[in-house]
């Protein structure tokens, strides 16, 4: 699977749209896909898409709207996916607790920033609108809990993580590695995440969970 969401959208099958949103939705997703979502304008979706810019007012509001529309729906349909991946392959290599820490977080580093116009919509309407909330976190949570919980178990089987229970540490990875995006993407605006700041992530999450007699 690629990992920029724009280009799977493109791939993916198109919903049971009228002519002009299927028109709008794919010159969107073609324009976002080249060109960014932030220098991407209505103006310009409206023009590959051969209609008014009051056309895309009207089925969707606003640029971010439009966004939301194309994204929420998919998140859904690509994300299991993506986490069998993305955690099945870093647990293939057999690498320590530390390892599988380090691997994880630059593999969603380097999705984060190939994706960083959308999560910052998205992590910005998860704090704001309830119903988003409501649809998508729940959704993920379930989804990541399947593949995680059992990779945790392991860790704790060879001793390396802190015998509490697994549905805690996921708790605290998840409130841990979501503040660190959210900081860097939203609230700091960063286009960049240096190695020095994964090692830093790294270690302080090692410090929490990590079971004290491995060292």
């Amino acid at each position: 699977m690629s990992s920029n969401l724009f280009q799977e959208i493109l791939l993916s099958n198109a919903s049971k749209l009228s002519v002009k949103q299927e028109r709008i939705v794919e010159a969107a997703i073609q324009l976002f896909a080249e060109k960014g979502y932030s220098n991407t304008s209505t103006a310009e979706i409206a023009k590959a898409a051969e209609v008014s810019e009051a056309s895309i007012f009207k089925q969707y509001g606003t640029k971010e709207k439009l966004l939301l529309h194309l994204i929420v729906p998919r998140v859904k349909e690509f994300f299991p996916v993506m986490a069998e991946e993305v955690i099945g392959s870093i647990v293939r290599t057999n690498s320590s607790l530390e390892g599988f820490l380090r691997a994880f977080l630059q593999n969603r580093v380097q999705f984060a920033l190939e994706n960083k116009d959308i999560l910052r919509v998205l992590i910005k309407e998860l704090v704001y609108k309830e119903e988003i909330k409501k649809e998508i976190l729940p959704y993920l949570a379930d989804v990541a809990a399947s593949r995680l919980l059992p990779v945790i178990e392991l860790f704790q089987e060879r001793g390396e993580l802190a015998q509490l229970p697994p549905r805690t540490v996921m708790r605290m990875l998840f409130t841990f590695i979501g503040g660190f995006f959210a900081s860097r993407f939203v609230l700091l605006n960063q286009d960049h995440v240096t190695n020095e700041e994964i090692e830093d992530a790294v270690r302080f999450m090692l410090d929490g969970i990590r079971n004290p007699s491995s060292d």
